[in-house]
């Protein structure tokens, strides 16, 4: 049997009483290593190459994490966006991006006009092969003031056609299409036409509802006559008392964008005229691209970013359209300027273009101050407001 261990040590000169002492520590080298390398010592039985996560690497795997996601939203929401603008310049014909001005330059940066035609083809009896551009307004650009333009053509002016004679500008659309309708404006208004969108109305309302709908300022209250009636039966339409818009700001869903858009006669206000339904068109239209370049709908682009130019045919490119967004974004609504030409529109007009309306294209044109219009059918330009 093994003999215990005794509670000293032996050493050459005897021995020594005590408590054993403890066995030596093992000697920490600097955070060196001894030869200027640095590393962290975290005693025995710690993972070599194992490190801690601070705050700070957590903060930056957090911010990492946020820019993937943001850029593959940004993809996503391209891939989508361009698609359904490429489906867009597919709907618009050759002969009418030939009949545009050429421009070079990014839209950000140089001035550009844009023909905005808005056709009302409804679904409904008697009115589905009518293809008269019910809305005509040209918009131009100016990035250098951060300000944009827009002229408002009446749909009943009488000027010549180009191969169709002399009638209403709205049925250049009707007999020729955007190109027609692209060299009829062009022709009577001198001003070089750069790009064209034509829009829809009839699928207006489905892109409004994509949108989660619009608000309009409404300036007046409208009663309308009995046009587009909801109900399925005569007999309830019969006694319908028409369409109804209170004033002041009106959220609508897509249906009621497109009846406002549509009013020919408010019954409450017998003095309306055309110009007054040109307003209303501008209106929705203008609410149209406030609500595409907000933040909730860039949100919803990845997914529905096709459906938003649905009602949309356009020589514009899904970059240009971007660029248009952001003019429209910085520019902001109480520095537009409104413009409308006018013409012989009273009882019994002849619908002839007013003797003013240079004076109008040259304030649309950035030459003179926008003046307002002298009379019910003159033309103008008011700044901040459309004008009615």
């Amino acid at each position: 049997m093994a003999p215990d261990p005794k509670p000293y040590r032996v050493y050459r000169g005897g021995r020594t009483k005590g408590k054993v002492p403890a066995p030596a520590r093992p000697l920490r080298l600097p955070r060196d290593g001894g030869n200027g390398a640095h590393t962290d010592y975290r005693g025995p039985g710690a993972v070599p190459g194992r490190k801690r996560f601070t705050r700070k690497r957590v903060i930056l795997l957090v911010l990492l994490v946020l820019v993937a996601l943001v850029i593959a939203w940004a993809v996503a929401s391209w891939l989508s966006f361009s698609s359904g603008v490429a489906d867009a310049n597919g709907r618009l014909d050759q002969n009418a991006k030939l009949a545009l001005t050429k421009q070079n330059g990014l839209l950000i940066s140089h001035s550009t006009t844009v023909l905005m035609l808005g056709t009302d083809n409804a679904r409904i009896g008697g009115r589905e092969g009518d293809r008269h551009s019910d809305s005509i307004m040209l918009l131009r650009t100016d990035p250098k003031h951060h300000r944009l333009y827009y002229l408002s053509v009446p749909r009943d002016l009488v000027v010549p056609i180009p191969g169709a004679g002399t009638q209403k500008i709205n049925a250049a659309f009707q007999v020729g299409g955007p190109a027609l309708a692209i060299r009829t404006v062009h022709n009577f208004t001198s001003i070089p036409i750069n790009h064209v969108v034509v829009v829809n109305f009839a699928d207006f309302k489905d892109l409004i509802d994509a949108l989660g709908g619009i608000t309009v300022n409404v300036p007046r209250p409208i009663r309308s006559n009995h046009f587009d009636c909801p109900y399925a039966t005569q007999a309830r339409c019969d006694r319908w008392h028409g369409w109804r818009f209170a004033k002041g700001p009106q959220h609508m869903n897509g249906e009621r964008a497109l009846v406002y858009s549509r009013i020919r006669e408010n019954l409450l206000d017998p003095s309306e005229t055309d110009f007054t339904r040109g307003a209303r068109q501008q209106a929705v239209l203008n609410a149209v691209a406030s609500k595409f370049t907000s933040v909730g709908t860039l949100m919803r682009m990845p997914f529905s970013g096709a459906s938003f130019v649905k009602p949309l045919t356009t020589d514009l490119t899904a970059w240009q359209l971007l660029q248009l967004g952001w003019i429209k974004f910085r520019s902001g609504d109480g520095s537009s300027v409104h413009c409308r030409l006018g013409g012989d529109f009273g009882g019994g007009g002849t619908g002839s273009p007013s003797e003013d309306n240079p004076a109008a294209i040259a304030m649309f044109l950035g030459r003179s101050a926008p003046q307002p219009p002298t009379g019910q059918f003159e033309p103008g330009c008011v700044i901040g407001h459309t004008l009615q």
